[in-house]
């Protein structure tokens, strides 16, 4: 009887809902009871597909990281290094409004996930997953400390898009686009000769 009662209530919708309130008011304000009110279900509905909030967050948290891995994923794969590198990673930054919201939703989920080993476990898997692919890119056209290049820029998008949340007047898309152009120029000195190769960001 369960099971028909909340079958029209799918896990991906109450991360959606989830998704709406944590980019509005931080994971503070993402509460069972107003995942379920901005999902437009009851609290046990809520309840049926998640035990704890934590499992709510971490089930989110997946679902944001799928969608973003996906679009690394469809950078192009030949051609410039630089030009690719640039695509991939302005994905992290608030260059319009969803990928503001999505850098606001990261920002909250980096924060908990101090405290919460299940968020730290899927935030250290993305992080490395990136930072593989992009090591990969670099270690292909021979850039010398590829894997610590790798480890700096990530660690500098990162950066910038925590800085550009928290003072956007500061950090306005122009900005944020020249500082990436730059640190990708700074990252790839040293580089060979660039082959023409597949390049992958993600797998």
């Amino acid at each position: 009887m369960r099971e028909r009662r909340y079958s029209s209530t799918s896990p991906e919708r109450l991360a959606a809902a989830l998704f709406d309130v944590a980019a509005e008011s931080g994971l503070e304000g993402a509460s069972v009871r107003e995942v379920a009110k901005r999902a437009g279900v009851s609290i046990g509905a809520v309840q049926h597909h998640f035990s704890t909030k934590d499992e709510m967050f971490a089930f989110a948290l997946r679902t944001l990281v799928d969608k973003l891995l996906a679009r690394l994923s469809e950078v192009e794969r030949g051609g410039d290094p630089a030009r690719a590198l640039f695509a991939a990673m302005s994905q992290l930054l608030p260059l319009d409004e969803a990928r503001s919201r999505e850098a606001h939703v990261m920002a909250a989920f980096a924060v908990r996930a101090a405290t919460s080993p299940s968020l730290a476990e899927i935030r250290r898997k993305t992080l490395f997953t990136i930072r593989t692919g992009l090591s990969a890119v670099l270690i292909g056209i021979g850039t010398p400390e590829a894997e610590t290049r790798a480890a700096l820029l990530l660690a500098t998008v990162d950066g910038l898009a925590l800085d550009a949340i928290g003072s956007p007047a500061l950090y306005p898309p122009e900005y944020l686009e020249h500082a990436l152009d730059i640190q990708i120029g700074m990252i790839l000195q040293g580089a060979d000769v660039v082959p023409s190769s597949s390049i992958e960001l993600a797998s």
